[in-house]
């Protein structure tokens, strides 16, 4: 007789077939383990986490970076001859190779969660390494020639520090539930012990952060300052051909306070403005002097100058990406624009009682005004018919000579000096890049009666973190963008409360309020009826019953009228 053994039956696992299949091609049931990782493969986790960390890290600096993509841009035309937006690879590799990390992450993860055996696949690993190494070397290379831009991370956490700071939270959270079925699957009571030390040292960590996030935008509202005021940075070059009159009226047109630009003396003497060394960029030097166009742009006298268009570039090179958002009569004004000379500008700024600021390149050596490059910008400027006082003078060199000349100047310094050699020097003002002023130096220059402007600003949460700080001006590229910004973004007040406790109170914008106040003290009958009165009006009615009888009870008169959340209740 035949004896028939029972088949065994196994369930699809479609999910987990996907899961281990992906990760670590894996795809059959009998590849699979519920076995401890082995050492090579948790090894092979700490990479993966490491490289996910790091790319976490780049793709936030890149992000925070935004506010200087322009300038990244320049240096780049400065090293290569060639006008490109180098941010666009950067920004499509980054974000590529972060997703797929992520994935992998996440992938990893999901093993840990159902008790799957960690084998990442070697095409993986090969990913991870290029990943990891790639990422290693864009950090040396931007640091070795932008270095000064990593400080963007720090001042960013100012602002985006309290809500980085929820998200970690939410995520630790989350894990509980892996951390706990790790710590129940887990044979060895040491580690066991392991995993909850080290979630929760990640935990109580992430717990008293806040007690050292520090931020100027922690203030009362009663201390915020007035908005600081925006000066066009080169005009408005996002909208027109930067150093253009165009560019400056279009800034005029966003109410600016004044205009700001790179000034170059020509051949003939005639200051005009110009920031690149060479015409290549923002001229069509290439084809009406191909000979001369990588001369320096201070060779070209004034006549030349004037015979080539300073906007055909814009059109074509689109550097800020809104040459698309123009009509036809737009692009037939920027396609028409020429080089424009100092004293254009200062008489546009004294049309519009707008303040001029400006930064004035030396002539090489063999150019004729070598030597009297500063009294040629100051005949110019006297000669425009400029009040002195809308003109910031920003020249170190025979700065004394022109105090006297021209007493009415806004003598003005680009470097970090200290305070005793501003009042020796007579300087009134300060302009530095955004990152070379700290919170302390703010608020000495304010102290000081130094006016303090800070360049290039053209993020909505830059402006509030300097504007919570007390700055009372910036330059921009962008102030269309700035001129929306009628608040900070956010604001956090510490308020006491009526009791002895204090809890920090979340401003956004003007509309958003979250308040977390001290309690007073209620008697049970009033605490019940104030958490009625969002309810149904039939509840809110028992409420008020129950609050009558306890006062009538108590001896209230009847006719006295009981207020409470901004409702007033008769007993009678």
């Amino acid at each position: 007789m035949v004896k028939h053994q029972p088949l065994q039956v196994y369930e699809r696992q479609l999910c987990l077939s996907c899961l281990t299949g992906i990760y670590g091609c894996r795809w059959k049931r009998y590849q699979r383990s519920h076995d401890d990782t082995t050492k090579w493969e948790c090894l092979w986790s700490f990479i993966l986490f490491c490289t996910f960390s790091l790319l976490l890290v780049w793709l936030y600096f890149w992000w925070e970076a935004h506010n200087d993509y322009s300038e990244f841009n320049w240096f780049l035309y400065n090293r290569s001859g060639e006008w490109s937006d180098g941010t666009v690879p950067i920004l499509a590799a980054t974000a590529a190779g972060f997703t797929y990390i992520a994935f992998l992450m996440i992938l990893a993860l999901c093993h840990v969660a159902v008790g799957q055996q960690l084998n990442l696949h070697w095409l993986h690993k090969i990913g991870v390494t290029a990943g990891l190494l790639t990422t290693i070397i864009s950090v040396i290379s931007v640091t070795q020639l932008w270095g000064e831009e990593w400080d963007v991370v720090w001042i960013s956490l100012q602002a985006t520090g309290p809500f980085l700071h929820i998200g970690a939270l939410a995520a630790v959270t989350a894990l509980a539930w892996l951390m706990a079925g790790q710590v129940a699957r887990a044979e060895k009571t040491r580690f066991q012990l392991m995993v909850l030390l080290v979630y929760l040292s990640v935990l109580l960590t992430l717990y008293f952060i806040p007690l050292s996030i520090t931020s100027p935008c922690i203030m009362e509202r009663g201390s915020l300052k007035a908005a600081p005021t925006i000066i066009g940075h080169h005009g408005a070059p996002m909208l027109a051909p930067e150093n253009s009159l165009l560019s400056f009226n279009r800034a005029l047109q966003r109410n600016v306070s004044g205009l700001e630009a790179d000034v170059t003396i020509s051949l003939d003497g005639v200051p005009f403005l110009m920031r690149d060394r060479t015409l290549r960029r923002t001229t069509n030097v290439r084809r009406v002097f191909p000979e001369r166009q990588y001369d320096d742009a201070s060779l070209f006298n004034w006549t030349d100058l004037s015979s080539l268009n300073a906007g055909q570039w814009f059109l074509k090179d689109d550097p800020f990406w809104t040459v698309q958002y123009m009509s036809t009569s737009e692009r037939w004004s920027v396609g028409n624009q020429t080089v424009c000379s100092l004293e254009q500008m200062l008489k546009l700024a004294a049309r519009s009682k707008s303040s001029a600021l400006f930064t004035l390149h030396r002539p090489p050596p063999n150019h004729p005004h070598h030597h009297d490059w500063v009294n040629l910008t100051l005949d110019t400027v006297l000669r425009s018919g400029i009040p002195q006082r809308q003109v910031m003078w920003t020249v170190d060199s025979n700065r004394e000579m022109v105090r006297k000349a021209a007493p009415g100047l806004q003598q003005t310094t680009v470097q970090k000096l200290p305070l005793d050699t501003l009042h020796h020097k007579s300087i009134s003002r300060v302009l530095l890049r955004y990152n070379q002023a700290s919170a302390q130096d703010i608020w000495l220059y304010n102290e000081n009666n130094i006016s303090l402007t800070l360049h290039s600003v053209n993020k909505p949460w830059l402006y509030s973190l300097l504007w919570c700080s007390g700055v009372p001006s910036v330059s921009s590229e962008a102030p269309q963008v700035l001129r929306k910004v009628h608040y900070p973004l956010w604001l956090m007040v510490r308020t006491m409360a009526q009791s002895r406790h204090a809890f920090p109170r979340y401003v956004i914008g003007q509309h958003l309020l979250w308040r977390m106040s001290g309690m007073r003290s209620y008697n049970p009958e009033q605490i019940m009826l104030s958490a009625a009165v969002r309810r149904a009006s039939r509840d809110v009615n028992i409420m008020k019953e129950k609050l009558i009888f306890s006062e009538v009870s108590n001896g209230v008169s009847s006719d006295e009228p009981y207020t409470e959340n901004g409702f007033n209740y008769y007993t009678n």
